[in-house]
């Protein structure tokens, strides 16, 4: 009997090892990717985190708007392209009138929105039209709206749009310059508002989640709960513990340390400023993004998405329920695109909103997520993942084959082929997972 139980057990935990690694397949081939790019790039851990601080900060919000149209069924929707769009178009707009810092940033998040809400809306409309081929109609819809975009831009603006400014206008009077500075009127808008050290962040971070997963693990003590996962939560508590730990480690490192190395490793950490406000924007999002997952809209995105038949039968407008899910995004698209330009500091005029789609959805496909399910922590995730191989792919290419551009080659890899790369192993998985089930 005992044999038996010890046999069962081990065959349990080979299938939970079997699910895990094939339900996580595609994260865990870029985890391996970018740990051996890090390995061979040469770069310092201080470096590698400034600059994946600034890219998660730049991107998060864009990758985080991609969610909701998967809850509806609608798959990952290429259209934030036309949100994008409307972003640069509020940029341009406030940057001609003057205004600058945070105000210039609210007021061009005011102007993008309810252009937003028009793209989105009429996206939307087109989308039900299309119902089955919607990722592919709004790939195309992106290239359609770039062209109407450029025509706008290049010969309205100055002819039949009145625009008497010469940081924006070409010198013939016609059409925006292809590129626009906003290093000395939107530029770190947001950014740097508030400014803290990076392991005063992580300490407060790190402060927080402990308190957050100690309340769980007490209040669950005294009325347990179905749901609760002890496990995960001790878990959560032992490494934010430890992150609580180097954080204090950092900062106090002038009294604890005496090598060079370590001190000069520390002052180097103690020189990264991370970007509250920019954060706590990306945080409300994620918070919005589980509140209405709770609220009816929320449940009607998921009914809609599992099976438009039952949504019907149950008396859900389907069609509606996908407007508003493509209109949201769309609306979040451009508010993203001007969270990532003031971070950048450079408008491209012609070519900054093409590759947002192409990119955004990279990183949420190496998080995990498919063209059925997305979360947060898959986002989140997929970011870390593709900005550390865009940071680490070119010095890792120069130090293993002598030359940079080899690094560039995959980066082009990375932003293109890796779509067709997760979507093929996510095909894979559902044929494994079939198999299983017979």
């Amino acid at each position: 009997m005992e044999q038996q139980v010890k046999t069962n057990t081990k065959s349990i935990m080979k299938n939970d090892i079997k699910d895990f690694l094939i339900n996580n397949m595609v994260t865990i081939l870029f985890v391996i990717i970018g740990y051996l790019g890090f390995r061979f790039s040469g770069l310092t851990l201080p470096f590698f985190v400034n600059d994946l601080i600034s890219r998660v900060a730049r991107n998060g919000f864009l990758v985080l708007a991609l969610i909701i149209p998967v809850l509806a069924g609608m798959g990952l929707n290429f259209a934030i392209v036309l949100g994008a769009m409307a972003g640069q178009m509020a940029i341009i707009m406030v940057v001609h009138w003057g205004f600058v810092s945070w105000q210039g940033i609210i007021l061009a998040a005011l102007i993008a929105a309810p252009l937003a809400l028009i793209f989105g809306y009429l996206t939307g409309k087109l989308l039900n039209k299309t119902k089955g081929q919607e990722m592919i109609t709004s790939m195309i819809l992106g290239f359609f709206a770039n062209g109407i975009y450029q025509f706008i831009f290049l010969i309205l603006v100055g002819s039949v749009i009145p625009m008497n400014n010469q940081d924006l206008i070409l010198s013939s009077g016609v059409g925006v310059r292809v590129t626009v500075d906003l290093a000395n009127n939107l530029r770190y808008g947001l950014d740097n508002i508030i400014r803290l050290s990076f392991p005063v962040s992580l300490l407060l971070v790190s402060i927080l989640f402990v308190g957050v997963n100690l309340y769980r693990y007490i209040n669950n003590r005294k009325a347990p709960k179905l749901n609760y996962n002890k496990t995960k939560t001790i878990i959560a508590l032992v490494a934010f513990s430890l992150t609580t730990l180097w954080s204090l480690s950092i900062i106090y490192s002038p009294w604890l340390f005496r090598s060079s190395n370590i001190l000069r490793t520390n002052k180097m950490f103690n020189d990264i400023t991370i970007p509250i406000v920019t954060f706590l924007i990306i945080g409300a999002l994620c918070l919005f993004n589980v509140f209405i997952t709770k609220t009816k809209m929320g449940q009607d995105f998921r009914t809609v998405g599992q099976d438009m038949h039952i949504a019907k039968i149950s008396g859900i407008d389907a069609n509606r329920v996908r407007v508003i899910a493509i209109v949201i995004s769309t609306v979040l698209a451009a508010w993203g695109q001007i969270i990532y330009l003031q971070n950048l500091g450079t408008l491209s005029t012609y070519g900054s909103h093409e590759n947002i789609g192409m990119f955004s959805i990279a990183a949420i496909l190496i998080g995990g997520a498919s063209v059925t399910k997305a979360t947060i922590g898959q986002a989140l995730l997929g970011t870390i993942l593709f900005h550390t191989i865009f940071i680490v792919s070119p010095l890792a290419g120069r130090n293993l084959f002598g030359d940079a551009q080899l690094g560039e080659y995959f980066r082009a890899f990375v932003a293109y082929g890796v779509i067709g790369v997760s979507l093929g192993m996510h095909a894979w998985k559902k044929q494994i997972q079939s198999k299983s089930l017979k």
